[in-house]
């Protein structure tokens, strides 16, 4: 076979040469010192005018840092559903800034250290301009860490240690921090509220040891005190591992000093077990246990067993978690419905707070964690216009209205320390494991140290909670 002739042809030779010149001169022009590409000479995008890697030309990321597996999976697993439902519905309407908005998820595994990983991939790797996420507190703090140094706005639909309000006081979350579930400072009151209006006089804790667990029970121990309570082992409290996998000192610990009810801050995983061989001791007979929305799973009664003629352990245990009564739950509880899928707890939050991050960079005509953590608070409770649906509150922005979000978790006014106030209902284990609604608790109060008001009074019949909601959030 007759090889081809591969030489090139003087006037070809020289078209290639001018080719090669021009191409040189324009890429230069493209990257020169007046280009802005954050590089040396170039302008970096500021928040409110450009985008940055948080989502720019490739429209707005969200990212989910939830417990898919781990201690809080059984509340904490339908949460990203939620998100992704918010996004579909902005999608449906144009996306944002004129673009779809795209998810990436994370599991934390319900423990920090796989979540502070985990937050980095989502920062560091997906460039996600802001997070829902996380639901355990102590998971939150070490994620919340990783958003600030790369500018992401984290908002958690349900981690509700007192240690954010006091961090963020201190300037520690440079504004790159909220959350659509109220603190623990007001659902500690609320359990207080509920111990005395049950006539109890003496109450003990029993706490996972972890930023939920110890700041939910000095909060109880406080407020219950400020009403003429008395809590036994006040002065020694009753504190177990995390990760332990037995705890006989400590229930015996905490049941000795003989009180009428026990709150018992706990974890579902670790929780059940403890309950379980609180029972088996015998220790608590008599006692009613007073659990929290860490515990407010539909598993929970199941986790901890049943006794020898078929009972629930628990049948009768009572407990608090953040309701969800804003303007938008019944169009999102009709949403969810028709997936489905059971309505639990926290799905809502979780919907505001993906709501919030995508209102906030359409209002900020930007997709940076910077922009949305300029314009979040506007958007959740500034003087503009109020509206609960999402399309809706999307036009007004475009049109260079302001807006005050109405979520479906509740009004989601977040203050300058990025809480909000909520309203607590009253949950009670029935005889057949399942978990009702039975009151509610209304907080009236502002953070920044006002104390809340705490109103008692009948529920209404819970909107769409046929059965247990289930989920609760914070931990760790």
């Amino acid at each position: 076979m007759t090889m081809p002739d591969r030489r090139i042809q003087p006037k070809l030779a020289i078209a290639m040469a001018l080719l090669t010149t021009i191409t040189s001169l324009l890429a230069t022009s493209c990257t020169g010192p007046n280009a802005k590409t954050g590089g040396t000479g170039g302008t970096t995008p500021t928040a409110s005018t450009a985008p940055s890697e948080g989502g720019g030309s490739q429209g707005l990321k969200i990212g989910t840092l939830l417990s898919s597996t781990g201690d809080l999976a059984s509340i904490a697993q339908p949460l990203p559903l939620a998100v992704e439902m918010a996004i579909d519905t902005v999608n449906s309407c144009g996306g944002i800034n004129g673009a779809p908005v795209t998810l990436v998820s994370q599991d934390d595994q319900s423990d920090p250290s796989a979540g502070a990983e985990a937050m980095t991939r989502l920062t560091e790797v997906d460039k996600v301009a802001g997070v829902v996420g996380a639901f355990g507190s102590g998971i939150s703090t070490a994620a919340a860490n990783v958003a600030i140094k790369n500018k992401v706005m984290i908002v958690s639909p349900g981690s509700t240690s007192p240690v954010f309000t006091v961090e963020a006081k201190k300037g520690t979350y440079q504004g790159y921090w909220a959350r659509t579930a109220p603190p623990d400072t007001y659902q500690a009151q609320a359990m207080a509220q509920l111990a005395r209006k049950k006539g109890f006089t003496k109450v003990a804790t029993i706490a996972i040891n972890n930023d939920y667990g110890v700041g939910f029970e000095k909060e109880f121990v406080a407020a219950f005190k400020k009403l003429g309570g008395i809590v036994t082992n006040e002065a020694k409290p009753t504190r177990y591992d995390a990760k332990g996998t037995t705890f006989s000192s400590e229930v015996k610990a905490a049941f000795e000093g003989k009180p009428q009810a026990i709150a018992a801050l706990v974890y579902p995983d670790t929780g059940s077990i403890l309950l379980k061989d609180a029972y088996e001791q015998g220790l608590s007979k008599g006692v009613t246990i007073m659990l929290p929305d860490g515990a407010y799973s539909p598993k929970f009664p199941d986790q901890v067993g049943k006794t020898a003629d078929g009972k629930f352990i628990i049948d009768g245990a009572i407990g608090t978690v953040p309701g969800a009564h804003g303007k938008a739950l019944d169009d999102f509880n009709k949403k969810w419905l028709a997936s489905g899928k059971p309505l639990t707890a926290y799905l809502q939050h979780s919907w505001d707070a993906a709501a919030l991050i995508m209102l906030a960079a359409q209002s900020a005509k930007t997709n940076t964690g910077e922009g949305i953590a300029s314009k979040i608070r506007e958007v959740a409770g500034g003087p503009g216009e109020e509206v609960s649906d999402l399309c809706q509150a999307i036009t007004l922005l475009k049109a260079g209205k302001k807006i005050n979000y109405q979520g479906a978790s509740g009004n989601v006014d977040i203050d300058a320390q990025g809480d909000v106030v909520g309203t607590y209902d009253i949950w009670q284990v029935q005889p057949d494991g399942s978990l009702k609604t039975i009151d509610q608790v209304n907080i009236a109060g502002a953070g920044g140290g006002a104390a809340p008001k705490v109103e008692a009074k009948p529920a209404d019949k819970p909107k769409g909670d046929a059965k247990p909601a289930a989920a609760p959030g914070k931990k760790g």
